[in-house]
């Protein structure tokens, strides 16, 4: 029988108004922000359900909000009795993963995104940098192209043919310039405040180790697969890698690709946004990739995944 992994979208997956329709149609939703509202210190059903895109692009807000709001389409999901073989995230969405397989609880995971929020927004406005999408490339010329250039790194594998890096300002250009002469089929800098995922916001991750630590995690009730190492990891490994997460590169590609070698046929994207639904598909086409991320799509779910 093919398997189904949840996977959570990262930060630039909101939307205004995100998780609204199926907060207000499932009662367990709306208790999933009333919960993370208290965990966060911040009113998410109104950031979630009205605020507008400005004030949703703070990197402090945005990743609490974006994390509340897939945990409350996940516990929907559950009220229609479906669950997962797997759980994979895609940066911040790695603790949404962790809440989802029951390695820490719905509290956890949220106070330590809203930590993690201010932690990169501090470290960003310390070490100013950013990054950019490479469209077109072999994931090696780019590897290649960052190892000539001082200051830039691999910031996420996304699929084939498209890698973010990051870094100081005047490398991340240099590199979107370099990558046109080598013939990428297109660059696009990316609406972010810093150059995560690279060693230009370790001080995020030294902020953040503190309050890690102080969590206990327990082992997931669905095998999790982390998008650093691209390995199923077990408790003992979370908060090493939760940290280590800051830093290092995203590696959704390989992740995604282990993932359809230990069985998984179907993707299933809880929270807002199709981003990894779309890397899904360019990853394998052979594989169902199904984005939930509002009422509609959560009542075609049963549909969908018969069709599987």
């Amino acid at each position: 029988m093919s398997k189904i992994a949840f996977c959570f979208p990262g930060q630039g997956s909101i939307e205004a108004g995100m998780g609204y329709d199926i907060a207000q149609a499932v009662p367990r939703s709306m208790e999933i922000f009333e919960r993370s509202s208290r965990a966060s210190g911040l009113d998410l059903e109104r950031l979630c359900f009205h605020g507008d895109q400005e004030e949703l692009v703070d990197t402090a807000i945005q990743q609490p909000a974006l994390v509340a709001t897939s945990l409350a389409v996940l516990a929907a999901i559950r009220e229609r009795g479906i669950e997962p073989d797997y759980v994979v995230g895609h940066s911040v969405g790695e603790f949404a993963a962790l809440a989802a397989a029951n390695a820490i609880s719905v509290e956890e995971a949220i106070a330590l995104v809203r930590e993690r929020g201010i932690a990169m927004a501090e470290a960003a406005a310390q070490h100013p940098g950013s990054m950019a999408a490479i469209l077109g490339l072999e994931d090696e010329v780019v590897e290649t192209l960052c190892r000539q250039i001082l200051g830039v790194w691999p910031a996420n594998y996304n699929c084939p043919g498209q890698i973010v890096v990051s870094g100081e300002n005047s490398a991340v250009d240099e590199c979107i310039e370099r990558a046109q002469e080598e013939g990428a089929r297109r660059t696009v800098k990316l609406k972010v405040s810093g150059a995560f995922h690279s060693p230009l916001v370790a001080r995020a991750a030294d902020r953040l180790r503190p309050a890690i630590a102080l969590v206990k995690f327990q082992e997931p009730t669905a095998p999790f697969m982390s998008t650093v190492t691209a390995r199923l990891e077990s408790a003992q490994r979370m908060a090493p890698l939760l940290v280590d997460q800051l830093t290092a590169p995203v590696r959704f590609t390989q992740a995604a690709s282990e993932l359809m070698k230990e069985g998984v046929k179907t993707f299933v994207e809880v929270g807002p946004g199709n981003v990894l639904s779309g890397l899904v598909r360019r990853i394998d086409r052979s594989v169902k990739a199904i984005s939930v991320n509002n009422l509609a799509a959560l009542d075609k779910l049963h549909d969908a995944l018969a069709e599987t």
